[in-house]
């Protein structure tokens, strides 16, 4: 990070989690979510381009199973789950095509709480994950993974920075900030 080089005397801790931290209450400075995410009484820095899902499977999957068409069609196969600790539950899969959105509970024999495990176990042929597109991207070209469904994963707005507008920000802190947005 240049900004780091330039400015030796600020220091950096980096938490990640998967759930929705109150960054208030646990007297963070400041957090990063997808942009939809952050609260409305919070200053939000994109950081990020826009993300798209993709659903993927590999070919060993899809040697026992037909493709699905729909998002319907996922309640059929074995899907690999995500649970996020501030959700409680499973991860509902999102879909949107022109103006019909659609939440999936789908079902599967894997949950994990991280995006990496999901990929392996759809790598491996356990079922299919929803994950990330610039994650799956590589796999597909090499064609271990299959997408589906391409045409229901529509993009949204990618990772904000944020942090309390009620709080005055330090000169690191601007710094920072600037640094960030300065990269979009």
């Amino acid at each position: 990070m240049p900004l780091l080089r330039s400015y030796p005397d600020i220091k950096l801790e980096i938490i990640t989690e998967y759930g929705l931290t109150d960054i208030a209450a646990q007297r963070y400075d400041a957090g990063v979510r997808p942009g939809e995410q952050v609260a409305k009484d919070m200053v939000a820095v994109r950081i990020g381009p826009d993300i798209r899902m993709a659903v993927v499977g590999a070919p060993s999957y899809f040697k026992k199973r037909a493709e699905p068409l729909k998002p319907q069609d996922l309640v059929h196969h074995s899907c690999i789950n995500l649970r996020l600790p501030t959700h409680g539950g499973l991860y509902s899969w999102e879909f949107e095509k022109g103006s019909r959105e659609m939440k999936v509970r789908v079902e599967g024999q894997l949950t994990f709480n991280g995006i990496a495990q999901m990929l392996n176990a759809a790598l491996a042929g356990f079922g299919l994950a929803y994950v990330p597109e610039d994650l799956v991207q590589h796999h597909l070209v090499k064609q271990r993974l299959t997408r589906v469904l391409p045409d229901w994963c529509q993009p949204y707005a990618g990772y904000h920075l944020y942090y309390p507008s009620r709080r005055q920000p330090s000169a690191a802190f601007s710094l920072m900030v600037d640094a960030l947005r300065s990269r979009v």
